[in-house]
């Protein structure tokens, strides 16, 4: 049972044309810094004058690859993934990149996002005759670009065209033999970015990657726009550009490291402003405000500055813990939170805490901390949530429940706090979360607050289904 949010993915690419970098160690480097965006699976692609390398396994960045492998991955660019897979999709085969064959060449493609109608478009490609060797929304892409550059002058102008087919979110990065290009889809749900490190072009799904090697962040790519690097230039494509834009919010409450910097605005900053919020909305009597590693922290901090209750470190995280951990039987299930969360007695014992976290799924997790506070001595704990209570699932890419297995579809605000045990409980406001981010050069989406979806699906995410069910497909 998924207790907690699973991240997106995270995509990475670097062209260098004076080939003088080591770029499957810096894509490896990067993708570690990429690491909270996916823990299932990484993997990298070397394109070497046309002869391409490629190595991708289940697992975390620094399991996957060794020295020795990175070490024969030599080349000019290259693009890197990691990866988290809703449950049932965990599969190697999933794995990306995902490398092909094609009339015009090779290609290797990385992608973020979810296809609102994925279904229909794989029923399509297979009654076309497509063969599908995963359940990835990577291989759609991947058929629908082949698709259009067997009819188009260049692998870009495939791509841009793809674009007026693929409806939901994405950023991607693909590699060809004399190319790296890269696009984000035209309502900019997924991030994307571009730098440099001396003359080669950087690509990734967060400014925190291009500084993890050393590189430049230079800005965003805009939603809807196709830059594409070769040896001679970088161009940029800008057809699919100038419309409603609705990144992912929850960037900002969860996902996006706190250093990075999306569409304009700093993650941490934002964070700090959902936590003033809360503040404001839901103050409280208490003697010490705590946050949740590691996305709670940031919004705590905001929280303890407006409060003016003094902030304490009252957590300490397991750091040789990921989500990959292999929980054990259903009788342990329970010690998971204090495997992973150990509280510091000196800060709360005998204490009113205000504890201070990124969202409630189910509410397992969370009634487990509020019980190991109150057996650690907390005398109060007061629970806050720096975003609105999750009352819909999410169609473009993140891990969000059905509404059967969200806690607030199920309970008021009340009920879930008296079944929390919590002394009181206060979420975020939806008329906050624009507050939060006033720095942003687009708009967001709040569907999962809200319901108000930026992109009609075509059916329920994550659906677990046979293959051999009439083409009834379902989408990673």
């Amino acid at each position: 049972m998924q207790n907690e949010i699973r991240e997106e993915c995270g995509v990475f690419g670097i062209f260098d044309p004076d080939e003088k970098l080591d770029i499957a160690h810096l894509t490896y480097i990067a993708l570690y810094s990429l690491q909270h965006r996916g823990q299932q699976s990484s993997g990298i692609a070397i394109n070497d004058g046309g002869s391409f390398k490629h190595h991708r396994d289940n697992g975390l960045t620094g399991d996957v690859f060794s020295e020795s492998v990175l070490r024969d991955m030599k080349g000019h660019s290259g693009i890197g993934h990691v990866r988290s897979a809703a449950e049932g999709f965990e599969s190697r085969d999933n794995a990306q990149p995902m490398l092909g064959y094609h009339v015009r060449g090779r290609m290797a493609l990385a992608f973020n996002g979810a296809l609102a109608n994925g279904i229909s478009l794989r029923r399509r490609l297979v009654e076309g005759d497509v063969m599908f060797t995963t359940m990835s929304d990577a291989e759609i892409i991947g058929q629908i670009i082949v698709h259009e550059r067997i009819r188009s002058d260049s692998t870009d102008t495939a791509v841009v065209k793809a674009m007026s087919t693929l409806s939901g979110a994405y950023s991607m990065v693909v590699l060809c033999a004399h190319k790296l290009i890269a696009a984000r889809d035209p309502m900019g749900i997924r991030p994307l970015c571009m730098g440099h490190l001396g003359n080669a072009t950087i690509f990734a799904s967060e400014s925190c990657a291009i500084r993890a090697i050393g590189g430049t962040f230079d800005r965003d790519i805009r939603p809807g726009e196709v830059v594409t690097v070769s040896k001679e230039r970088i161009s940029y494509r800008t057809e699919n550009c100038g419309g409603k834009t609705s990144l992912c919010i929850f960037e900002h409450i969860y996902t996006a490291r706190p250093d990075s910097i999306i569409d304009g605005q700093s993650v941490h900053l934002a964070r700090k402003a959902a936590g003033a919020a809360l503040a404001k909305r839901h103050p409280v009597d208490a003697d010490v405000v705590v946050g949740v590693p590691d996305s709670g922290l940031d919004a705590a901090l905001g929280y303890a500055e407006e409060s003016g209750i003094p902030y304490g470190m009252g957590l300490m995280k397991n750091r040789y813990i990921g989500r990959t951990f292999i929980h054990p039987g259903q009788s342990q299930r329970e010690n998971l939170v204090q495997i992973k969360l150990q509280p510091m007695t000196a800060v709360i014992e005998g204490k009113r805490v205000v504890i201070v976290d990124d969202s409630i799924v189910r509410g397992t997790t969370t009634k487990h901390l509020i019980r190991m506070l109150r057996d650690f001595g907390a005398k109060e704990v007061h629970l806050r949530i720096s975003s609105p209570p999750f009352i819909n699932p999410c169609y473009y890419g993140t891990d969000i429940a059905s509404r059967d297995k969200l806690i607030a579809c199920r309970m008021t605000t009340e009920e879930i706090r008296a079944d929390l045990d919590a002394d009181s409980l206060g979420y975020l406001a939806v008329e906050d979360l624009k507050s939060i981010a006033p720095d942003s050069r687009v708009g967001f989406c709040d569907a999962c607050f809200t319901g108000n979806y930026p992109i009609q699906p075509e059916g329920e995410p994550y659906e677990h289904i046979d293959l051999r069910d009439d083409y009834d497909y379902t989408y990673e």
